[in-house]
């Protein structure tokens, strides 16, 4: 088991699963289908990213080193958050981006969502935690890999 702390953006607690993407995630590839189908759960639509295409990551750890994409980027989060399909986390291992930022802001103030953003895991943390895996975070930014 292995612990990593990073920097708390959203706060909250989460035991569950976790899916992991190597790569930044365009969140407008990523979410766009099943935004558009309000479809009651997000199924990755991303095929430029062979980590996570076709996986359901609604109510689950996303982590990932960044998003990346459009400047749509924050309102796509904001909007699967509104229709509560989001990721339940979103764990960076790098600095979090403005985008991604802004979006799970205006989700945590606008939408009421209870959303999950830490960022600055670390290099580690993706190199340690696999898709699958079950996870623990803590208030504090505790992020907990078996």
């Amino acid at each position: 088991m292995k612990e990593f702390k990073g920097r708390v953006l959203a706060g909250g607690t989460f035991k569950g699963e976790a899916v992991v993407s190597h790569g930044g995630v365009n969140t407008l590839a990523t979410f766009q289908k099943s935004a558009l189908k309000n479809a009651k759960r997000v199924i990755v639509s991303d095929q430029n990213n062979k980590d996570i295409y076709g996986l359901d990551i609604t109510g689950k750890a996303l982590c990932l080193p960044i998003t990346i994409g459009s400047t749509t980027g924050g309102l796509v989060i904001q909007t699967v958050c509104a229709m509560k399909i989001n990721p339940a986390c979103f764990l960076f291992s790098e600095h979090i981006d403005s985008l991604a930022a802004s979006g799970i802001v205006l989700a945590r103030i606008w939408e009421n969502s209870d959303v999950i953003a830490i960022d600055m895991l670390g290099e580690e943390f993706l190199e340690t935690v696999k898709t699958g895996d079950i996870i623990e975070v803590k208030e504090d930014g505790t992020v907990i890999v078996p």
